[in-house]
């Protein structure tokens, strides 16, 4: 089963779940959960059952489109559901069923592992799930977002694309996987993994992502003024992926770089503080204009 027929076959498994299939949200991001249908919806006693195809930019996994295993850009199939369902890794034992991964054959195991990322303020306890002794997917109870407690407690499913890939298609380099039946990842993907690696470790100047950085906490801070959250928290993506292009330059010393992780979880909390608080207030509005 080539990937794109895997991610179509995973929509629809999750489709007869009840889950809604959303799209892939248009800013840089290095993990889904920094999607706001992640980050934010778990806020508040709103019920969710979500799913989407998120690209993931990391620029110090770039390794010039030549490493197996290793990439600028990667993909994440996300399911998200608040609250979670007490059968939940059942349910998903059953979407590897379905993708055509025999539990019998293949040694599938649930390994503790909780999960934290400062620069959102989030956390929440999990395990990661290995096939044949590889990492395919991260499942996290979310305890806080924003260093907010949550009213319900969701369940996120990280599950790495092309990871599982390499298991349902029993390779061992990403390279070299089946992406659509007629192409392999490389031929998609190979020319754009070498650019970006470049441009994040040699081209791009630290001085103006610097400038960007400040740019972007200015102009959430800015539009936190107004309550406009979704605004705020683009830019807080924003100054979160300029920070990855100077960490992966490798240009920032440990101190600074704890204050620049500091800038932007202090800048999610507000953004999370305030869908919070607007969110009613929007209802209220929406209503009267419908």
């Amino acid at each position: 089963m080539n990937i794109k027929s895997m991610l179509k076959a995973l929509e629809n498994f999750w489709l007869d779940q009840g889950v809604t299939i959303e799209y892939s949200y248009d800013v840089e991001k290095g993990a889904a959960t920094s999607s706001p249908n992640t980050f934010l919806r778990s806020l508040g006693d709103s019920l969710e059952k979500i799913a989407y195809i998120e690209q993931c930019r990391r620029p110090q996994d770039g390794r010039y489109g030549i490493n197996p295993n290793r990439l600028y850009q990667h993909h994440q199939f996300q399911v998200f559901l608040k609250p979670s369902p007490s059968n939940i890794e059942e349910i998903y034992l059953k979407s590897l069923e379905h993708i055509g991964i025999d539990l019998e054959k293949n040694d599938v195991r649930f390994i503790e592992d909780n999960w934290e990322q400062p620069t959102l303020g989030a956390w929440g306890l999990g395990s990661e799930v290995r096939i044949n002794g590889r990492e395919v997917t991260q499942f996290t109870y979310f305890n806080q977002v924003g260093n907010i407690n949550l009213i319900h407690t969701p369940i996120e499913i990280a599950i790495g694309v092309e990871r599982l890939a390499l298991a349902v298609q029993n390779k061992d380099n990403i390279l070299e996987l089946d992406w659509d039946g007629n192409k392999k990842y490389k031929e998609v993907f190979g020319r754009r993994e070498f650019e970006y690696s470049k441009y994040s470790f040699e081209v791009a100047n630290p001085d103006n992502y610097l400038n960007l950085f400040n740019i972007y906490v200015e102009e959430a801070k800015k539009c936190l003024e107004d309550d406009l959250v979704f605004p705020a928290y683009d830019m807080v993506l924003k100054a979160s992926h300029a920070f990855n292009v100077l960490d992966a330059q490798k240009v920032i010393s440990p101190k600074k770089r704890q204050n620049f992780i500091q800038t932007v979880s202090r800048l999610a909390k507000l953004c999370c503080e305030s869908y919070v608080k607007t969110k009613s207030d929007y209802d209220i509005i929406r209503k009267k204009r419908v």
